[in-house]
């Protein structure tokens, strides 16, 4: 099919454009920008006014309790591509449990679904997964989810396994004796508050443990959702020091502190916990300057699980349909313009997964996100499409309206009739 979209502001920070004008597509992919490419007739035209046109948002962190309302919140969000966390029921530690999450993304035709494979068997963190297979059934990367590998040898020969084949591991840094009964910062807020606190040391002591054994490896690490200012200083050091470490940050991390659990919000309970404003300003930061991806971390969970004092709550909040709001939010906060705003979430995590997508470049494939940077509208759970209607930012008014997302050419969500045929 041939969709030409028309009058929108295109915004491709890989590539450095930025500027009103036309996009075509043919065959899936992005065949031109400016003039249409010779005999190109469209057979789909989307007018773009007042929007963006950029590249389709990649979450490299959201979890499909429900892989068909999940996908559907996805789209609606801009996101047209999704890294599912192995923390599945049962966990994506076989063959065959990826396999079927990659077919079934695919039989939905939503966002793309991009899988973590379970690096030890049940999440366990002692015997390995068969991480060959899961590669082959399309795992980009091994992960224990936040489940913890107490052993360090174990955590030393997965690693010395996945660099022999060029694996990389994702870790999400957290020390497992620091932090295995606490509930909130460890801090002034959770000591008034009578909360079991995690200090900055469970982070910190897991990072530095990951960056020896990167040093002695050569295994290409992701750091998931880092937390704190001393996280980001040691995860930056391991980067100067050209060792293949990368890293990225939950956006609510990026918004909110430790002051906002209130009186024992549980909307406000993440795994890690939200910190102290000075680790939250560290984070924006290193977002800021580029060190880091954001992803929503988007965690769907029950009515019945938050509705539960602050220390039973389940850990997370949705965060899919408000990841480009969110982001606008805290750019502006940040004195970002919007091209870079955007590359944190389009190019930048492209760019952890090893992937060409993130971009409008000609040939890309044209995964694409339409939206109404001025359009303001307030979240509510009758706003969502996930079926998890959690979030601290519920009754909040948000900026930034996706109106269509495009997947490999095709229009998979449209608020707005922006389509008319050609």
């Amino acid at each position: 099919m041939n969709v030409v979209i028309q009058n929108g502001r295109v915004i491709d920070p890989k590539n450095g454009v930025d500027r009103r004008t036309s996009l075509f597509i043919v065959d899936g992919r992005v065949a031109a920008l400016d003039d249409a490419p010779t005999g190109f007739v469209a057979d789909k035209a989307i007018d773009a006014t007042a929007c963006v046109v950029c590249p389709g948002l990649i979450d490299l962190g959201a979890r499909l309790n429900s892989i068909e309302a999940e996908l559907a919140a996805a789209v609606a969000g801009g996101v047209s591509s999704v890294v599912v966390p192995p923390d599945a029921d049962p966990p994506l530690d076989e063959p065959e449990l990826a396999d079927r999450l990659v077919h079934r993304g695919a039989e939905i035709g939503k966002a793309r679904v991009w899988p973590l494979g379970a690096l030890t068997l049940g999440l366990n963190g002692e015997r390995l997964s068969e991480l060959a297979g899961l590669k082959k059934a399309g795992c980009v990367a091994f992960s224990q989810a936040n489940k913890p590998v107490t052993d360090t040898e174990a955590l030393l020969r997965a690693m010395e396994y996945a660099a022999t084949f060029g694996f990389p591991i994702w870790l999400q840094p957290q020390d497992h004796w620091l932090s295995r009964n606490g509930i909130a910062h460890e801090g002034e807020v959770s000591s008034r508050l009578g909360l079991a606190g995690i200090p900055v040391a469970a982070e910190t002591i897991a990072i530095g443990t990951i960056v020896q054994l990167v040093r002695d490896t050569g295994c290409r690490v992701h750091l998931t959702r880092l937390s704190s200012g001393a996280g980001v200083t040691l995860a930056k050091r391991a980067m100067e020091e050209g060792l293949p470490v990368t890293f990225d940050i939950g956006i609510h991390h990026l918004l909110l502190t430790e002051n906002d659990i209130g009186y024992f919000n549980p909307h406000a309970r993440f795994s890690p916990p939200l910190r102290a404003q000075s680790d939250r300003q560290a984070l924006s930061d290193a977002a800021a300057a580029g060190l880091a991806a954001i992803c929503s971390d988007h965690t769907p969970v029950g009515a019945d699980d938050k509705l539960l004092p602050f220390g039973e709550a389940r850990p997370g909040a949705t965060g899919l349909e408000v990841l480009l709001p969110l982001t606008l939010k805290w750019a502006e906060a940040a004195g970002l313009d919007l091209s870079a705003a955007l590359a944190r979430i389009t190019s930048a995590p492209a760019e952890v997964l090893g992937l060409p997508s993130g971009q409008l470049a000609v040939g890309a494939v044209a995964d694409i996100c339409i939206f109404d940077p001025e359009a303001s509208w307030q979240l509510t759970p009758e706003s969502l499409r996930s079926r998890g209607k959690n979030s601290p930012w519920l009754g909040y008014p948000m900026s930034g309206k996706v109106r269509a997302t495009l997947v490999g050419g095709r229009l998979v969500y449209e608020a707005s009739p922006l389509a008319a045929k050609g």
